[in-house]
């Protein structure tokens, strides 16, 4: 499901981290009153009238020439291309300054609803204080307090109204959707290019070539996929910021949008700490994943060469222990066949629904062989029984005599039951407790 994004934006020291917080309700972003100490964009999932959305919390932009403001203009211009809304922020105690113009010309170049709050305004009496924001030609501003949490209520209710037209432009169609996900240079572009045959994507050996989501549809087997190629940032002239972190959030929001998600890493260079990263975000949305390891025609290799990588990334991916692994090399097409049988494979498993009859059966046995927990003082957990209440991922409700005795390694022990019982291969399982009444 597409998640519309909200970049907070603005010049340094006007409470966009603290804003921040406040939208996302917990204290992710540092909030410090030196000006630029926000340098990196921070990402998060925020909620608003039942309405769920991404925010970017940007670093300042200034006009003067201080240290980190070209990266911290750069970061927060890609921020402004990833948004379908913004929040501008400005400190009402200061009034209009020419940062603050500065930064309204560029929203208006962005052409993407831009939502003006003037910030700091911490009591009725200021609020006579706004009015001279009109000057920004950004519509009407809205008086909030960060610092209070005063009147951002109404700012996210004109910010979420936007979402309606989002919505509708989206077009949903009923193709299998798999992104390519990994840090840069990983091979994504090479591997869509060498699925299709063509030169569909650009490919080149600097980090970060590919700029935009690409979305290319393709046809295995009578069934209907839609490939999504995602990487980092092109660079212009010096790099203002990591690729990787552009990365991320081109991940995130690819990962959204996928049933199937490949995990590419490079096997040449190996794992590294990114890789992992990257692939949490697949796991924790609960998407279905294969582990594909590119660039396999330029490792030397000799009969035990694919076993031990394999067993290195069961190492560095213990949270990933469900997902199939290939070798293959987009640039010499070897192997190149064992990838869309794997595709169906998890995406089949991500979908499967199992019979309740069947699946208490299997409950029992898995206790008959396994006995249940018991607390301290000899109470057992019983499971009454169990329920399959969707997929996409398979997720199971075990009605329960105490929620407190289903302790993770018992929940892992069965899950670990019906992966085997039900072959499920390449998809998370969500097993959910809960006290019988």
């Amino acid at each position: 499901m597409y998640k519309p994004t909200i970049a907070v934006v603005g010049r340094p020291n006007v409470g966009k981290s603290t804003l921040f917080n406040r939208i996302i309700g917990e204290r992710k972003a540092i909030v410090e009153d030196t000006p630029g100490v926000t340098r990196d964009r921070l990402y998060a999932d925020g909620e608003w009238l039942n309405h769920e959305f991404n925010v970017i919390d940007t670093g300042g932009i200034e006009i003067k020439d201080e240290p980190f403001q070209e990266q911290i203009k750069m970061q927060a211009e890609i921020a402004i291309l990833e948004a379908d809304v913004i929040l501008m922020i400005t400190n009402g105690k200061e009034g209009v300054t020419d940062e603050d113009m500065h930064v309204a010309r560029i929203l208006q170049k962005s052409e993407k609803p831009t939502i003006l709050l003037v910030n700091k305004i911490d009591n009725f009496e200021m609020r006579n204080e706004i009015y001279d924001f009109y000057r920004l030609g950004l519509g009407e501003p809205f008086p909030v307090s960060g610092s209070h949490g005063l009147g951002l209520g109404d700012s996210l209710d004109a910010a979420v109204e936007h979402f309606k037209n989002i919505e509708v432009d989206l077009q949903e169609d009923d193709s299998v959707k798999v992104s390519l996900i990994g840090r840069p240079n990983v091979g994504k572009s090479s591997l869509i290019n060498a699925i299709l045959d063509e030169d569909r994507v650009i490919v080149s050996d600097i980090a970060g070539t590919t700029r935009d989501a690409v979305d290319t549809e393709y046809t295995f087997e009578d069934e209907e996929y839609t490939l999504i190629d995602t990487a980092g940032m092109r660079k212009r002239g010096k790099v203002y910021e990591s690729t990787e972190k552009y990365a991320v959030l081109r991940a995130t929001r690819a990962i959204e949008r996928s049933d199937v998600v490949l995990v590419v890493i490079n096997g040449e260079e190996g794992i590294i700490e990114q890789d992992k990263r990257i692939a949490g975000l697949a796991h924790e949305a609960g998407r279905a994943i294969v582990i594909v390891v590119n660039k396999w025609d330029a490792v030397e290799k000799d009969d035990k060469t694919m076993k031990k990588f394999e067993d290195e990334i069961r190492q560095q991916f213990q949270f990933l222990d469900y997902a199939p692994i290939t070798f293959l090399s987009a640039k010499t097409k070897s192997r190149l066949t064992t990838l869309f049988p794997l595709i169906k494979l998890v995406n089949d498993s991500h979908k499967k629904r199992v019979q309740s009859s069947t699946l208490n059966e299997v409950i029992v046995d898995s206790v008959s062989m396994n006995p249940t927990p018991t607390d301290k003082g000899g109470h057992r957990l019983n499971i009454f029984y169990g329920t399959q209440v969707s997929v996409g991922p398979p997720t199971f409700v075990m009605f329960v005599n105490d929620t407190e005795l289903m302790h993770f390694s018992y929940k892992r022990y069965l899950e670990n039951q019906l992966r085997r019982a039900f072959d499920f291969h390449g998809t998370p399982i969500h097993i959910i407790s809960r006290k019988r009444n």
